[in-house]
């Protein structure tokens, strides 16, 4: 997980309430370092001050996961950031998404080869070490490596991804589960 001291300005990010239910995704507008808070460009109408809520900000090479609460100051809704999140059974929280994403070329031997066609997919989940994402049914192998691009607020964010498991639904989609690797 990136330190709570990087700068986050600019970054795009995904806001869920304590459930997990996806509240928005935004772009962080200001980064106080100095007392972890952030300022977004659109907040939820949803979150009023002191709610809790939990954060996605999608740092390179992987997200990093926060929660935070949100203060009012001066008038202005910040959300103050802190870690120490309770899990699910598993090394990352899985935050749904159902967010456009195109796969625009396929990595090998540390080399990126673009798709003449590149491949439109839905994410159906992220966390801070992977993507699960669902493809017309397309053909890839678990240890093959992609270029991602998700869709977001602010533009697209290009991530790194490598398969680790499929599922395919002959004739219709595949689910694909991937981590996050080094660009």
């Amino acid at each position: 997980m990136a330190a709570l001291t990087a700068n986050y300005e600019g970054l795009s990010v995904w806001l869920y309430d304590t459930n997990g239910k996806n509240l928005s995704s935004t772009t962080i507008e200001t980064h106080d370092r100095v007392d972890n808070q952030i300022t977004v460009m659109n907040m939820p109408h949803k979150l009023k001050q002191n709610d809790v809520c939990r954060i996605l900000i999608l740092t390179t090479p992987a997200p990093c996961e926060y929660q935070g609460k949100i203060k009012k100051i001066s008038g202005k809704l910040l959300i103050a950031l802190f870690q120490g999140m309770e899990k699910e059974e598993r090394e990352a929280t899985r935050f749904s998404v159902t967010t456009p994403a195109t796969i625009d070329s396929l990595i090998c031997e540390e080399q990126s080869y673009p798709l003449y066609i590149p491949v439109q997919v839905t994410l159906v989940n992220v966390s801070t070490s992977g993507v699960r994402f669902r493809a017309p049914y397309f053909s890839l192998s678990d240890g093959d490596k992609i270029h991602l691009n998700m869709s977001i607020s602010n533009g697209k964010k290009r991530l790194v991804a490598e398969v680790v498991n499929h599922l395919d639904k002959e004739g219709e989609y595949s689910d694909y589960g991937c981590r996050f690797i080094g660009s």
